[in-house]
């Protein structure tokens, strides 16, 4: 028996890579003891969200630079980018949006989603064209701010202008003041934007506006109350029409335009006006991709993925989801190991949460024994049921 382990973060508590060792070690006690004769595989993956760096990074050769860029209230922050290699010798740039402007940045006290930028998105991107790469994977997921990406655009070469012809100001809250969008010219060398690819890996695929949206699904977790949603989803809207009307960039029809509070819509506006290409793409299936998930998944008898909270949002282009459908494919079984469940993703067959019955702050500590603890319930379920 050929068991795949493919989990994504555990978010504030474990890695992917600390989440596959523990999910497999609970796999290994739990085969063992069953005496089928098995091995188990570690396969840790992403889904566009923090922790896509990490993974990519991992590639043989790859290096990892850290540059100083605006943080989400306008503070400098070091931030990480990754070069892959490659054999024409342009590299592939990897960034993560929460590396500039991350929620875990701020502490719930300072969280200010009118005032946050996604500004030092834009000014990694510009590192990256510096450093001479060519495409960029921007990984869009766990951030701080709502602004639609117009931070990241303005530091592309956008100029954002209120009625009155002056600069808006950063963040979401101002861009209902915006009258027009002006290109001031690209980042980094000369032309070095213009034919660049941009791969914008989201983790969800929820649309930039309206009850589904990025204000109104994401906007909670990052402080915004009732009225400041109302604020920012005219902002947005705002926004989405001048970039459709000034640089012919429509968002409506892209899933996954409301991830990281709208972040791909400025990415996308900017690579219009710079001459560059961008598109959208499922970050789990980027980086599965990159590591022959799907290869290992019709090598393998059974697939456990798992993160932190499997509920209604896992079925919108979480890396479980992902798995999940993989393993539908290859027609394999699929199980799940989470921290705290509440429903599972079509495709996972069964579940288990490792902080059943545990105060939230005992399953953060003890995560990785617990983790373990719910594989090895998991498969030892699993096995009693026939199902080897």
């Amino acid at each position: 028996m050929r068991v795949l382990v493919c989990p994504q973060e555990f978010k504030g508590s474990l890695t992917a890579q600390q989440a596959a060792s523990a999910i497999a070690r609970g796999a290994r006690r739990a085969i063992a003891r069953s005496g089928v004769a098995g091995c188990v595989v570690e396969r840790p993956i992403a889904d566009g969200g923090p922790g896509t760096l990490d993974l990519l990074a991992a590639a043989p050769a790859a290096r990892v630079r850290r540059v100083a860029v605006t943080g989400p209230l306008g503070e400098p922050v070091s931030a990480r980018l990754a070069l892959l290699p490659r054999p024409e010798g342009t590299p592939i740039a990897v960034v993560e949006s929460a590396e500039a402007c991350g929620l875990a940045r701020l502490p719930a006290g300072r969280r200010d989603p009118a005032r946050a930028t996604t500004r030092g998105v834009g000014e990694l991107l510009a590192r990256a064209f510096d450093a001479g790469a060519r495409e960029v994977v921007i990984g869009v997921g766990g951030t701080a701010t709502n602004d639609g990406g117009s931070g990241a655009a303005r530091a592309l070469g956008l100029m954002l202008r209120d009625a009155r012809g002056a600069p808006l100001a950063e963040g979401g809250g101002a861009l209902g003041d915006l009258a027009r969008i002006e290109r001031a010219g690209g980042p980094g060398p000369p032309g070095a934007f213009r034919g660049a690819v941009l791969r914008i890996a989201v983790d969800v695929q929820n649309p930039l506006l309206g009850p589904e949206g990025a204000t109104a699904t994401y906007g909670p977790q990052k402080g915004v109350d009732a009225a400041l949603a109302a604020r920012l989803e005219v902002g947005l809207a705002r926004w989405a029409a001048r970039c459709r009307e000034d640089l012919g960039v429509d968002a409506a029809g892209v899933a996954g335009a409301g991830a990281g509070g709208g972040l791909p819509l400025g990415l996308l506006a900017a690579a219009a006006a710079g001459g560059a290409e961008a598109r959208v793409e499922g970050g789990a299936a980027l980086v599965g991709e990159a590591v022959g998930l799907a290869s290992a998944a019709r090598r393998s008898d059974l697939i456990i993925t798992g993160e932190g909270r499997l509920d209604e949002q896992s079925a919108f282009g979480k890396a479980t989801s992902y798995a999940a459908a993989l393993a539908a494919s290859a027609g394999r079984p699929c199980l799940a190991v989470c921290g705290e469940l509440t429903s599972w993703p079509p495709g996972v067959l069964d579940a288990e949460a490792a902080g059943a019955g545990r105060s939230d702050e005992e399953a953060m500590r003890r995560a990785e024994p617990l983790v373990a603890l719910a594989a090895e319930r998991l498969l030892t379920r699993y096995l009693a049921s026939g199902g080897a």
